[in-house]
């Protein structure tokens, strides 16, 4: 007798466990704090509770349920984020002038939404194409639960009273040498399976020819980067592209985005607050123009997604993520590579295009990858900030090169 769950089961409980991780990351903040949109690729912490719930309204009830009646009909505008094939939206950049809806009315919003999925009747819960949509619901959730995180963050450090999102202690820590880790040249595969969940931009599967290569052993550390900055690092066209050396002079950059100088040194703004910068922990929220100018500094060179992918293969499927609570890298342990999962997203120096023999799904919902595959580069890896049972090796994430407000680092790449 088979005593496993069926799948239906399984997405329920997954399904419960989701919503109420979101609840939960919020639980810390007040209706002030979570209305304020920080800078136009944010958004606050409201309208994401509100645009996930959108999701799952839009894409499932109002397919699903019948008879279906919206709960309120304008939240289908104003909480609408780029489904052009749904309909209008609100303007991305306004999205916190959104002062009503209320966050109590918003809240209300989520209980009723996932009350009336849950009593969606047996059959439609065995339908696969209602489980592949609910599945691709939950994990664009997980997404918005990172970016809830690190939308947060910027916002906090805006504030001269660096407020604290929680009160996690970060401990000291040490660090270990970097050594590099070798590759051979040859034939690789890469791209998800088709084995459980992933997203469209993932597959298909598919060989690529890489150049005999090395890979740093660990991320890029604070104390390597803060040689690069105080050796004037930013103030050294030769290291940059030319776009990045004018997004550096327009934004006045001089170091990294969270990076407070002292009179003994360098602080960090972390959701635990205003910390000393540890020396040993990877450097983060590095936009691809700061990374690329490290690796060049460095005498090496960021890695392509082929070879990062490559290398990920080769090691267990072990990482720091949300899950710890701490939502801040950790200094990386002993080990020939690690740190490839968890801590830090991993610039790579490929495009983000689709791979060959990509097709994106029919429908609005093919307007959740295919149509950014335009001016961004490809991170792999995940982050501390990143739901753990949520990324792969094959996981593609992608920004614009400018980004730097995700728990975004580096490891560096060379010729073998």
């Amino acid at each position: 007798m088979n005593n496993s769950p069926s799948k239906d089961q399984t997405l329920k409980g997954l399904f419960i466990r989701v919503r109420a991780m979101s609840l939960a990351l919020t639980a810390p903040l007040s209706a002030e704090d979570s209305c304020v949109q920080p800078a136009e690729e944010a958004s606050p912490a409201k309208w994401n509770l509100a645009h996930t719930t959108w999701f799952f309204e839009t894409f499932i009830l109002e397919r699903w349920e019948k008879p279906f009646r919206p709960f309120d009909s304008a939240f289908r505008v104003l909480f609408n984020s780029y489904y052009n094939a749904v309909g209008e939206k609100h303007p991305r950049p306004f999205r916190g002038l959104l002062t009503r809806p209320s966050l109590e009315f918003v809240l209300e919003y989520r209980h009723k939404v996932d009350e009336r999925i849950l009593r969606l009747h047996d059959d439609v819960w065995g339908e696969p194409e209602f489980q592949s949509l609910l599945e691709l619901g939950l994990n664009h959730e997980q997404q918005h639960q990172e970016l809830l995180l690190t939308d947060q963050k910027l916002l906090f450090s805006l504030n001269p009273l660096a407020p604290a999102y929680h009160e996690r202690r970060l401990t000291a820590s040490s660090g270990v040498p970097l050594s590099w880790k070798k590759f051979p040249a040859g034939l690789v595969e890469i791209g998800h399976r088709g084995e459980a969940f992933a997203f469209d931009n993932e597959a298909p599967r598919h060989q690529v020819f890489v150049q005999g290569y090395q890979l740093a052993s660990r991320l890029t550390t604070n104390a390597e980067y803060a040689v690069f900055v105080e050796q004037g690092g930013y103030d050294d066209p030769q290291y940059w592209l030319a776009e990045g050396w004018d997004w550096r002079t327009k934004q006045g950059r001089t170091h990294p985005l969270y990076w407070r100088p002292h009179a003994q040194g360098w602080s960090e703004f972390t959701l635990s607050g205003l910390v000393d910068l540890d020396p040993n922990r990877p450097a983060v929220h590095l936009g691809y123009f700061e990374a690329d100018a490290f690796a060049r500094w460095a005498g090496a060179r960021l890695p392509t997604e082929a070879e990062w992918e490559n290398a990920a293969q080769t090691v267990p499927f072990t990482g720091h993520f949300a899950g710890s609570g701490e939502f801040h890298p950790r200094a990386a342990p002993e080990g020939e590579l690690v740190q490839m999962l968890g801590d830090a997203w991993e610039w790579t120096s490929s495009s983000y295009a689709p791979y060959p023999g990509y097709h994106a799904a029919s429908g609005a919902v093919g307007e959740y990858n295919g149509k950014f595959m335009v001016n961004q580069y490809v991170l792999r890896g995940g982050s501390c900030a990143t739901p753990d049972d949520h990324v792969r090796t094959t996981y593609r994430n992608f920004f614009p090169t400018w980004a730097c407000w995700q728990f975004s680092g580096i490891r560096l790449a060379r010729e073998a």
